[in-house]
Parts: C-alpha cells; structure tokens; sequence
C-alpha cells in the first residue's frame, strides 16, 4: 500500500506499461519498501527474449521518430513534462515507497525530472549544422547533425525519477528510441513514468521499459544487439567497465555515469556556518546515498575544531525515519547490504584511531535505518577516506596546507565532483583549476541543473548529461560536400 496516492490508477497502470510481446509470462518479482518491509508490487520479471523484442520495436520506431519535425518531438516532450508536474504528488510518494527518501526530498527529484522534460523540449528546436568556407567556387562544405539511432539506458536506484528523464529527454530530442531499464529496487517510478509518457502520444516503440531482476543479462543484450547504437548507463565505476568491454567489439558509443569520491574542503578563510550547511546537503541529502555525495571533509587546522562543533551539533539533531512521516531529514538506507558496508567502514576507522563524534549504529530493528555520522581522527589509511561509503556517514580529516590537500582530494581514481568553501578570490581560482573533477561546487553543496553539464572524468565516467552538451551525446555529426555547383 503506498500512502498520499490521489491517483490509484496511475500505479495500477505500472505493470501494464511494457508492450503486448514483451511480458516475461508467469515470472514475477517483487519490490519492497526499504522503510518497512511491505511488499508494494509485483513485476513481470523480463530476460533476454523480451529485450531484444523491445530492441526491435526501438529500431522499426526510430525512422519515423527521427524524421519528424524539431517542433513536433518537442511537442510531444511538452506534453510529458506537463503530465509529470501534474501528477508530481503521486510520482513522489510512489518514489518514497519503493526508494525510501523523504517525501519532500522525493517531490523535489520528482521537479527536477520535470525540469530535464522542459529543458529538452525546448533543445530539441536548437539542434544546428554548419557552413564551412569552402577551398573552391565550385564547392559547397557543410554539417549536419543526425540521431544516433537506438539507446538502451541503464538508471539506478538512488534517483529513480531524475535519472530517466536525465538521460533519456537528449535521446528523445535528437529523433532517437529508447530501450530502458530502470533498477530492480526501484522501477516503480520510472513504470508510472512511462505510462505518462504514453498518454503523452510518443509513437508506439519510441519509448521502451524493460523490467527485470536481474541486468546481466538484459546488460549484455544491449551492449552485444548491433540495432543499439549507444549505450548510457549511470552506476558502480566496476559495472561501468564492464559494459565498456562489452560494448568495445561494436565500437558502440556510451555514456557512463560512475562512481565517485567526492572531496569537501573548508579553507580557513572560508564561511564556517555556510560551509558547515553546505556540508550537511551535500553529505547527507538523501542519507548519502549519491554520486556526488560529500566522501571525504577536509577541514583546515585553524578552523577545524570550530567546524567540528558546529557540524556535531547540527548532524545529531537530523531526524531520521520513514519518508512518509513528517520533518524526517534522512530516510533509510536502500538495503542491508549497505547498512553492512557502512558499519565495516566505521568499525576500521575506530579500529586505526579514529573517533566516532556522533551517530554510528543501526535505528530500530525494521527497515533499514542508520544514524547520522560524523567520524574525526582519520588518516589516510582508513577505508573511508579511499572508497565511496554511500551512507550517512562524514569522515573529517584535518589539513594544513592548501597544495597538500588539493593533492590528497586528487589522489584518486575518481573524479565526479568536488566542493570547497573559501573567500580569497586567488585561492578560489586556484582550487577550481587544480582540482581534476568534472564538477566542482565553489561555496555550495549542491550543484545539479538541467542546464548544466553534469558528468566526470577519469574513471567516473564518459560524456555529459544536461545542458546543451549532453544533447550533442546523442547526435552523430555529418560532413557534406558538395560539387559541382
């Protein structure tokens, strides 16, 4: 039973989303509310026969998408994002049921997949060539820019909304199809999502959703299918390299999405009270369970103890608990596999040296609830400060010198996104440029829009999402040459 719905039949309608032809028969699997327990649905359980019937259904769909007008894809991206706003109180508590996050937090992922919608919508109509001077009179050069042609998508569970019209608003734009498979913990957003989208008028076969349990399988169909043409997957850095593999014997294009370790520095000319807010977004949004989550909190010595109080203090008074109930700041954790990787993160910090400040057990003994945490003493040795914990838990590791630290935050194999708080515009310049990340969130917590490019490098990823630039992603670009003339 889902809480808040007005509109039971939108969620009746989830498990009838995928086309006639595609039902996995008699197997089902089921997801649950991380919060509670309760079993909310069952889904038809999709392999690989029912794949690659979607692959095709995408291929005989993209022509006809493909050469309809700018206008008349952005016409039909309006309507879905005007669904998605209208309908924005039930796809959110659908998203807290299946995901866990606070209903507020929920509405607002719910809004910014919206704002994707309209973003592309509108992009659809900026898709532009180019003239080239050419060396002849009797020559014309020029560029024109084509839809790559079908896309299977892969999304996660830590944003189950967003991530759907994230990746596939660019694809829809350019003219291309799509075959998607939202994660097994929780499909059931991108389900409702889909069925919008149908009452939005996309032509049959432009918009394809795949459930399964499992994605090996479905994962190597996409990759190995030669009427796929890019794959784009947001998930594990080791996942990532899996499907690139995968994907190398088609030289097929993909987008990847992947881990990360994100840095939080303060400076010690830095605002400690906004630095100390921005820290809480971007650590404990959505109990940390996000690429972009604040991993590593570098604190200068000078104002280290001040920060220290001040974050304690705040972290040990963030309400946990149902997402449903209401002021809870922090939902819980998707599964016990990740309470489990949290409490082995902790239990090396404390067996090295370290100390927790506050939080660092289990809530309750239904769901999947975790204190917020805040660990201080930490070295560089410690499992926290070399991995991706994605759970509420804050390691705060003091530094003294600024070339030093921007040293340590780069001493990964990841770079996603990066944060630090300072005032000297010198430094502020300095930092920005030096840290190797894709993004770095200056004086701020949290940095995703829709208008801009949001993406990694190294070994976080490939391509962008948002902005124009991730609409170029989708496009294959065309160089004609003309004679005669």
């Amino acid at each position: 039973m889902i809480r808040h719905l007005k509109s039971p039949g939108l969620f009746a309608a989830i498990d009838r989303v995928p086309a006639p032809g595609t039902r996995a028969g008699e197997r089902v699997f089921e997801v649950f509310n991380p919060s509670t327990g309760e079993l909310l649905a069952r889904l038809p359980d999709m392999g690989v026969d029912e794949t690659r019937a979607a692959i095709d259904r995408a291929f005989a769909a993209q022509a006809g998408w493909a050469a309809l007008t700018a206008r008349e894809r952005s016409d039909v991206l309006w309507r879905w994002h005007q669904l998605i706003v209208d309908h924005t109180d039930d796809l959110a508590a659908i998203l807290t049921a299946e995901m866990g996050k606070p209903l507020a937090e929920a509405k607002s992922e719910v809004a910014h997949a919206a704002a994707y919608l309209q973003w592309y919508a509108e992009e659809a109509n900026r898709i532009y060539g180019e003239t080239i001077s050419a060396p002849s009179t009797d020559r014309r050069m020029l560029v024109i820019k084509q839809p790559i042609g079908v896309v299977g998508t892969i999304t996660p569970w830590n944003f189950p909304a967003s991530m759907v019209a994230r990746k596939i608003s660019p694809a829809l734009a350019a003219g291309c199809t799509i075959v998607l498979k939202p994660a097994e913990q929780t499909p059931l957003v991108a389900g409702a999502m889909f069925a919008l989208a149908a009452e939005a008028g996309f032509p049959e076969g432009v918009v394809n959703l795949i459930y399964a349990s499992e994605g090996d399988a479905i994962g190597r169909e996409l990759c190995s299918n030669p009427k796929v043409r890019k794959i784009s997957f947001t998930g594990s850095t080791e996942v990532g390299r899996l499907l690139m593999r995968q994907c190398s014997d088609q030289i097929k294009k993909v987008s990847l999405e992947l881990g990360g370790n994100a840095p939080f520095i303060v400076f010690d000319d830095a605002d400690i009270d906004a630095a100390v807010d921005g820290a809480i977004q971007a650590k404990f949004r959505n109990a940390g369970q996000t690429c972009v989550s604040a991993n590593r909190l570098y604190v200068q010595s000078a104002v280290h103890d001040a920060f220290v109080e001040k974050f304690v203090e705040k972290v040990r008074h963030l309400p946990v608990g149902d997402g449903f109930d209401s002021d809870v700041a922090i939902g819980p954790l998707i599964d016990s596999h990740a309470l489990a990787k949290i409490e082995l993160h902790i239990a090396d910090v404390v067996a090295k040296g370290g100390v927790v400040r506050c939080g660092g057990n289990r809530i309750g003994e239904k769901g999947t609830f975790f204190q917020p945490t805040v660990l201080t003493r930490i070295s560089h040795d410690m499992t926290v400060a070399q991995e991706e914990t994605f759970g509420p838990v804050a390691p705060i590791i003091r530094f003294e010198d600024a070339d030093q630290v921007v040293h340590e935050a780069n001493d990964t194999i990841y770079g996603l996104a990066a944060y630090f708080y300072a005032s000297n515009l010198k430094r502020v310049w300095h930092v920005a440029e030096a840290l190797e990340y894709g993004m770095v969130g200056i004086n701020t917590g949290r940095m995703s829009s829709e208008a801009a490019p949001f993406g990694g490098i190294k070994q976080s990823g490939i391509g962008r999402e948002g902005s124009r630039h991730g609409l170029e992603d989708y496009l294959e670009m065309k160089y004609l040459c003309m004679g005669g003339i």
